[in-house]
């Protein structure tokens, strides 16, 4: 029963708590946290992801259309029965994908880092802005154009019967 009466009492007080939290200003933003980053637009798992060249999910659109990722068809090479020929070729793929995806990744983090600089700085007006943002946008769009070309590289050179044990073993329906 004392159970029962506190929670009653908190669910009565619950309103008047929140209004009173309005009132001093006390919004909780869910970016509270990100206040204490290097770059703020960036976790520390982004730059990291970024420098390594990971895919980051920027190549979804082939991944579940059909079009195998180099990196995933090298793992499962043994399961995919890859010969020698494709194995090298899709190693091929993966590492020119890798070099271009790390330079294209440091470049995403220094322009985000200009970007967040400039509004530190306050040093940020109209023009620059389009800029900076434009060097951003650039970055990732090339990053992303990395990435998919990579899985359609990739997709001519497995057979048919690969792509569908690929599509199965990554769990994408029945191939």
């Amino acid at each position: 029963m004392k159970t029962l009466t506190t929670l009653t009492a908190l669910a009565l007080l619950a309103p008047s708590l929140s209004a009173q939290a309005h009132q001093h200003g006390q919004h909780a933003s869910p970016y509270a946290d990100f206040d204490g980053r290097e770059i703020k637009a960036l976790s520390a798992e982004d730059v990291e992801g970024l420098l390594a060249g990971a895919g980051m999910q920027m190549a979804l659109a082939a991944e579940l259309n059909g079009y195998p990722g180099p990196r995933h068809v090298l793992d499962m090479g043994e399961m995919l029965s890859l010969t020698d020929a494709q194995r090298t070729a899709v190693q091929e793929v993966f590492d020119r994908m890798q070099t271009e995806a790390r330079a294209l990744g440091a470049e995403i983090v220094e322009a985000e880092r200009a970007l967040d600089a400039a509004f530190a700085d306050a040093a940020i007006d109209p023009a620059l802005l389009d800029a900076l943002v434009g060097d951003v946008a650039r970055a990732r769009g090339a990053l992303r154009i990395a990435h998919l070309k990579a899985h359609l590289d990739v997709y001519p050179l497995l057979t048919e019967e690969q792509r569908a044990h690929y599509r199965m073993a990554r769990g994408y329906g029945t191939g």
